[in-house]
């Protein structure tokens, strides 16, 4: 079966979408922030907003200066993390393609 890329690309918004309305849910927030490198995509900006406007939430889409690179935005997540304590040796690091970020603990924000 041919799967046109337009389809394809709607669904992995789609996926993107639910993720988000369930994290909202999850963390009682009443706002979305897109970005990173997919967060330019205006099509994804559309849908979001459609998700928050029927949730009552608010969308902050950044313009492309700031949709390049998530790097500055896990730096300072590792910053909340060490100023809480957490700190984890390289021995103990790993990478982990799979994982949930519903199963994460946020010490900052306790």
């Amino acid at each position: 079966a041919v799967v046109s890329t337009q389809s394809t690309g709607e669904t992995v918004f789609a996926m993107l979408v639910e993720i988000t309305e369930r994290a909202m849910a999850h963390t009682r927030s009443p706002q979305v922030l897109v970005v990173g490198g997919v967060g330019c995509n205006l099509r994804l900006q559309e849908m979001l907003a459609q998700m928050a406007d029927q949730r009552g939430a608010s969308l902050c889409a950044t313009d492309d200066r700031y949709c390049i690179d998530n790097g500055a935005m896990i730096a300072h997540t590792g910053n909340l993390m060490f100023e809480k304590g957490m700190h984890t040796s390289i021995e103990e690091s790993a990478v982990t393609q799979r994982f949930r970020t519903d199963e994460v603990h946020i010490a900052w924000r306790s």
